[in-house]
């Protein structure tokens, strides 16, 4: 036995601590992606801070929407301000939801040092202003940087509609 390894286990204490990092950095960005969805949720969460949402994001982030759909329709943005003030447009008080809640699902994350890419699809169910209804299908494929601190913070998010069908459609 090493000094570098566990008694009566042979596991070597350098790859346990690099694998712990890397669960440490995958929960991390599940959290601030988590919280992410959230604070795009109609109504918002109550313990929503004033800057919040661009806080989540690194100083040269990118969000853009992929595919023919969103590359056009959400087009990219540069930066937590300009990605705050976009997604801001779509928030109250603007009254474009009357409700809107995102779940993740089909996760699956990679972690390279202090780096995660991430990969879900998100259904969408919302509720528009006018009474519409809407159930949408998204591809997400995010980046995010973790810090010193072990804080996860988004790199990039890219998001591309799989689907979208009326609730009615929906539920047939």
């Amino acid at each position: 036995m090493t000094k570098a390894q566990i008694p009566a286990s042979g596991v070597d204490v350098g790859q346990m601590a690099t694998r712990l990092a890397a669960l440490e950095a995958e929960c991390a960005a599940r959290r601030t992606l988590s919280r992410y969805m959230s604070l795009c949720d109609v109504p918002a969460p109550a313990d929503v801070r004033d800057g919040e949402l661009p806080a989540l994001f690194t100083d040269d982030a990118v969000w853009e929407g992929a595919g023919a759909e969103y590359a056009s329709g959400f087009g990219r943005h540069v930066g937590p301000a300009a990605i705050g003030e976009f997604l801001h447009k779509y928030l109250p008080p603007v009254p474009h939801f009357q409700r809107n809640v995102h779940f993740l699902t089909s996760e699956a994350m990679v972690t390279d040092g202090d780096a995660v890419r991430g990969h879900w699809i998100m259904q969408q169910l919302s509720v528009y202003a006018g009474g519409k209804t809407e159930l949408i299908s998204a591809r997400l494929a995010v980046q995010f940087a973790i810090g010193h601190d072990g804080t996860a913070r988004i790199r990039h998010f890219q998001t591309e509609r799989l689907s979208c069908l009326t609730l009615a459609e929906a539920l047939q």
